[in-house]
């Protein structure tokens, strides 16, 4: 990195790798605190920056096991408590935080496509477990939750002190419409809204877009007056992940019995259009 010029690495602790079981009293690995103390003096002996994710997906099993992780609100205060001991460890060379890479993958990859772990969504698309009517709201409300809570307890223990800077890091699609009627227009500003206005939003606003208020109705939880002090305003930079784009068609026929997150919006989506792809592909399955 240092021959080809970099002058900044961007990587991910994992939570089990210094808390084998998810929280400081059941103790630390001594091992894995070394590990990232040895890469972060080395980058930073190198002039190279270390830009450090906190959680980047992988929940230690512990906490899964004893409460099903973050549908579970006790995942706020250990999330918050695992940040802490990050910061206390590292804190004094690592300028800046990101809290939770790509919120909504995980949210929607784990609890309503059952592709990635802990594997959950509804028993008609194939899980032995979950509902992706529900879960993955719960899982995203949670999850920038536990980003708030870590922000705020970094702002006002840390920040002053350590003098470094503390955000998330998203991801979203850019969606054109189909075609040029209004109601395609719509469909593609729905689809940014579930996607990352979903996220953005209560960060910057306090809520959830409008639209998913519309749409998931009473499924979509919702902030306390605490929490949305909390919430917005909780970064001091946003990072964007972006990969590709999508055509977006309105769906003029939801189904009003099996709801599900990946028909919420109300959108299709496609990669191309008369057999055309969008754009160059970018991975191999999106030909």
């Amino acid at each position: 990195m240092k021959l080809q010029g970099l002058n900044g690495f961007k990587f991910s602790l994992s939570w089990s790798r210094v808390l084998p079981y998810g929280k400081l009293s059941k103790g630390v690995n001594k091992k894995g605190i070394a590990f990232y103390n040895n890469l972060i003096n080395e980058l930073l002996a190198n002039g190279i920056e270390p830009l450090v994710s906190i959680f980047h997906w992988d929940l230690p099993q512990a906490l899964e096991d004893e409460y099903q992780g973050f549908l579970s609100t006790q995942i706020v205060d250990d999330f918050r408590d695992y940040a802490e001991f990050c910061f206390k460890e590292f804190g004094d060379r690592v300028k800046h935080w990101i809290t939770i890479n790509e919120p909504y993958t995980y949210a929607v990859f784990g609890y309503a496509f059952g592709s990635r772990p802990p594997g959950r969504c509804s028993y008609s698309n194939g899980c032995i477990a979950g509902n992706d009517a529900t879960e993955p709201y719960i899982v995203a409300h949670h999850l920038l939750l536990a980003h708030a809570k870590a922000v705020k307890l970094y702002r006002k223990k840390y920040k002053a002190s350590l003098k470094g800077k503390i955000g998330i890091s998203l991801i979203s699609n850019w969606f054109v419409p189909y075609y040029t009627e209004k109601k395609h227009m719509d469909a593609a500003q729905r689809a940014l809204d579930f996607m990352l206005g979903w996220f953005i939003d209560p960060l910057t606003y306090g809520d959830y877009p409008a639209n998913m208020h519309k749409l998931v109705k009473d499924r979509l939880p919702k902030f306390t007056k605490e929490e949305v002090e909390m919430v917005k305003g909780s970064y001091d930079f946003l990072g964007t992940n972006y990969y590709t784009s999508t055509y977006a068609v309105n769906m003029d026929d939801p189904d009003p019995v099996n709801l599900s997150y990946a028909t919420d919006s109300q959108v299709y989506l496609t990669w191309k259009k008369d057999n055309i792809p969008i754009g160059e592909p970018v991975f191999i399955n999106s030909l």
